[in-house]
């Protein structure tokens, strides 16, 4: 068993300070330690996309990313896009009723706005966006209408950047 340490890092714009084992996953200081109930388990190893998260600006899954590798970085969750107004992409998954069971949503939310992040100002052609999605599973069939809504974020926001 590892040390136990403190590692500061940046969650959703507020400095946060995290004792925990060295090897212990973020997604259990989010969810365990810091209460923050959005990221989800899946899997646990890494394949289905649940515990999404965006590190220094990417999409990175939680569930085997050990607190320790976060130090010092900018770490965002679900928890982020709880804006007012809503956040784009928020806004059109409602209009698009673009969820289902809403399992897998946080993760894939967070993977889409990774992608729109990072984005030129153009809309994201719709086969870059379902790229983005491949590491995210989702078994409620609603993948036309999540692509949509992306498509439909990814519009707006490149207009507000005009």
């Amino acid at each position: 068993m590892s040390d136990s340490h403190s590692v500061t890092f940046d969650l959703n714009g507020k400095t946060v300070t995290v004792a925990a084992q060295d090897e212990l996953p973020l997604l259990y200081a989010l969810r365990d330690i810091l209460g923050l109930k959005a990221t989800r388990f899946g899997c646990g190893d890494a394949a289905c996309g649940a515990c999404m998260v965006i590190v220094d600006g990417k999409a990175k899954t939680s569930c085997d990313l050990p607190v320790s590798a976060v130090a010092g970085a900018r770490v965002e969750t679900a928890e982020s896009l709880d804006t007012d107004p809503a956040h784009p992409l928020v806004a059109a998954f409602l209009a698009r009723q673009a969820g289902q069971c809403g399992y897998c949503l946080t993760g894939i939310l967070m993977a889409a706005k990774a992608l729109l992040d990072s984005g030129t100002g153009d809309p994201i052609p719709r086969s870059r966006i379902a790229a983005a999605l491949d590491g995210n599973l989702c078994r409620c069939g609603s993948h036309a209408r999540i692509l949509d809504a992306i498509e439909e974020a990814s519009r707006k926001m490149a207009g507000s950047r005009s």
